[in-house]
């Protein structure tokens, strides 16, 4: 049965990506996605992962990463009720650390770059890449 639903899934993932309705129009603008339709774009690493309360313009980004190289981003960490740094945008769930196995840092950086509504895209020695919606800028942290 949980295959069943994983394969229906998947299947809708597919769907979405191939006809460009996952979080963008046809002028490459983001569009607010249902709920339901923007979790389809991407998936958690564990259940204690936050990210119901990612705004639209960060699930559309996210979207955005997953329509372009065809993979569901896994997120690592989302919000962060009480994060390590000072202004950490994990604080006000405005950011997401993701990873997508099978894929290079490159292709992915070079995804969120081209999403809509982007701020900071930042690179960690683990593999990670941070996306949020704040100041645009770019760091590698390694």
């Amino acid at each position: 049965m949980q295959n069943a639903i994983l394969l229906t899934l998947a299947g809708l993932f597919a769907f979405q990506s191939a006809t460009g309705a996952v979080g963008q129009d046809m002028k490459g603008h983001a569009v607010h996605l249902a709920k339901h339709q923007a979790r389809l774009a991407y998936t958690v690493q564990t259940v204690s992962v936050r990210a119901g309360c990612f705004p639209g313009r960060l699930r559309a980004v996210l979207s955005h990463i997953a329509a372009t190289t065809g993979r569901r981003p896994v997120i690592t960490s989302g919000h962060r009720p009480h994060p390590r740094r000072h202004g950490s945008l994990h604080g006000k769930c405005l950011a997401a650390d993701i990873r997508m196995p099978g894929l290079s840092e490159r292709t992915i950086i070079a995804a969120a770059r081209g999403a809509p509504g982007i701020g900071g895209i930042g690179s960690y020695c683990n593999g990670i890449i941070h996306v949020d919606v704040g100041p645009q800028r770019r760091w590698v942290d390694c």
